[in-house]
């Protein structure tokens, strides 16, 4: 609150200074049009071939020097009231802080009205036919967060040949989470544990027979509870972030998309970015060398996007210090060396080669291309 009252009161000063301003350039320019008005009048009304005296050319002299002043203090003012405008948009740069990350949240757009109007705006058309594998899995997903395990289990048993296809171990896990619930329950539980294990377990003896054998020793220390027991840690709250994980990843390659939204990554990277770009391109601007820098598929300055947004591996040549490219692939000389293929070309004196870190000599055509 105490940055909007901060910002209210330059913007108080803009326009106080702007109505004295505008009131006495009213008045001022009013006495001078007047002022014209009469001599011009005093003028025309004598003969036309009356001569100026000097007293009159001294009036007149004196007229032109009054209008040449009230024009020059007109624009005084008018600097210094663009000057009281600028400290508000300095104010708000100071008081508030430009948050690019805000636009990135989960929260943003996760209600269906939100998610309808943001379709709106964009002119997306869904149909629902596409929609309906996303509705099932957000759905399940939601049932996840409650510590529902029927419908991903559900899901999992419909979808079991593909999952088994890509080898995931999706179905065990959401298994066992159902069988550590019952368990958990403590002797009274125990024969729905057994029951359970005896329906559901069989088929997962040959992929997961070490997880099976820890959950039958839960067993042993049931009377004394499994909180205390060396299995504790199969109690473990993580276990239902990592089945959520789990699910998403696993249902995503199912359906051949990617985890993460490529509009998330996008926006994601962006905010990140955005900050040092502008700050980038004001030092630019304000040192005149824009014209430097005209790189279509690199930035300016390297940017750290985290470990997150790297999603391949990213070779410098330590000769041309330049990112390797599609057209500039990282090579691999004969003595072990990796320099780019510009730097190999820009090296090589016909058939010869000298490697720029150690005394080898070798062939250009030696070189090999190489992939991280």
């Amino acid at each position: 609150m105490e940055a909007c009252n901060a910002v209210e009161r330059e913007v108080d000063k803009v326009l106080s200074k702007f109505s004295t301003i505008s009131e006495h350039a009213d008045r001022v320019l009013r006495y001078i049009t007047n002022y014209i008005e009469a001599l011009k009048k005093e003028y025309d009304d004598g003969p036309s071939d009356h001569e100026l005296t000097a007293t009159q050319i001294l009036i007149l002299k004196q007229s032109l020097n009054k209008v040449r002043s009230t024009v020059q203090k007109l624009t005084t003012d008018h600097r210094d009231l663009h000057s009281t405008v600028s400290k508000v948009g300095k104010a708000i740069d100071r008081n508030f802080v430009s948050d690019f990350a805000s636009t990135s949240r989960e929260d943003v757009f996760s209600t269906p009205e939100q998610v309808q109007l943001l379709n709106q705006e964009a002119g997306l058309k869904v149909e629902d036919e596409g929609k309906e594998p996303f509705s099932e899995l957000n759905q399940i997903l939601d049932c996840l967060k409650l510590r529902d395990l029927g419908p991903a289990l559900q899901w999992a048993c419909a979808h079991r040949e593909s999952l088994e296809a890509q080898n995931s171990s999706l179905e065990f896990k959401l298994h066992r989470l159902q069988f550590i619930d019952h368990i958990q329950r403590g002797p009274a539980g125990q024969g729905e544990a057994i029951n359970y294990a005896r329906t559901h377990f069989q088929q997962f003896v040959n992929r997961h027979e070490k997880e099976l054998q820890s959950l039958m020793g839960m067993f042993l220390y049931l009377p004394h509870g499994i909180s205390s027991s060396p299995y504790s840690h199969l109690l473990d709250p993580n276990m239902w972030v990592e089945i959520y994980d789990v699910f998403t990843r696993d249902a995503c390659s199912l359906l051949g998309l990617s985890v993460d939204s490529p509009l998330s990554v996008c926006v994601n990277a962006g905010c990140t970015a955005l900050p040092a770009l502008l700050n980038i391109k004001q030092v630019m601007l304000q040192r005149q060398v824009t014209g430097i820098w005209n790189g279509k598929d690199e930035l300016p300055i390297e940017i750290d996007l985290g470990q997150d947004s790297r999603y391949h591996s990213v070779f410098a040549c330590p000769i041309l210090r330049q990112q390797s490219t599609e057209n500039n692939p990282p090579m691999r000389l004969i003595c072990g060396h990796v320099i780019s293929r510009d730097a190999l070309n820009k090296l090589s004196n016909g058939n010869k080669l000298k490697c720029p870190y150690c005394p080898i000599e070798q062939s250009p055509s030696d070189a090999r291309l190489i992939f991280f």
